[in-house]
């Protein structure tokens, strides 16, 4: 077992998930947890998502930040927060980084950048545990 965040282990997430990657995504309601699969984008101690400032998630992460994520011999918690519109300035970055992340739906009329409720939803990481090739890895992205 190591207990790490060292280059190695960035470049093993990035590998992993600097792309479009399929996620559970865990928050709370209310006092019961909440899980759905979402297209992900991870970079540097963070995932990123395209969502709607009214879904259910978004809510429930307004009521309490926490969140938990899981995939590919992943898990992590961390803490959500809504980064604003996706059409917003400030965002433009990111929204051309998604744009390429996710090119294979984008457009699809999934994403509305007109629709102010189109947000970015940032799970920043606080811990997680990642196995690589037989090895446990315990992460401390504090």
């Amino acid at each position: 077992m190591k207990y790490t965040s060292s280059p190695e282990v960035q470049q093993i997430l990035q590998e992993r998930f600097g792309k479009d990657t399929l996620l559970a995504l865990a928050t709370i309601d209310g006092e019961w947890p909440a899980v759905r699969t979402v297209n992900s984008w991870y970079d540097s101690g963070a995932f990123y998502i395209i969502t709607h400032a009214k879904s259910e998630k978004m809510q429930q992460l307004a009521h309490n930040p926490r969140a938990a994520i899981c995939g590919d011999w992943f898990t992590a918690h961390g803490m959500g927060e809504n980064l604003g519109p996706l059409s917003a300035p400030e965002n433009a970055m990111f929204r051309n980084t998604l744009r390429k992340v996710f090119a294979a739906w984008y457009d699809n009329g999934h994403i509305d950048e007109k629709d102010p409720n189109t947000c970015i939803l940032r799970i920043r990481l606080t811990d997680g545990i990642l196995f690589h090739h037989g090895t446990r890895y315990d992460l401390d992205f504090t």
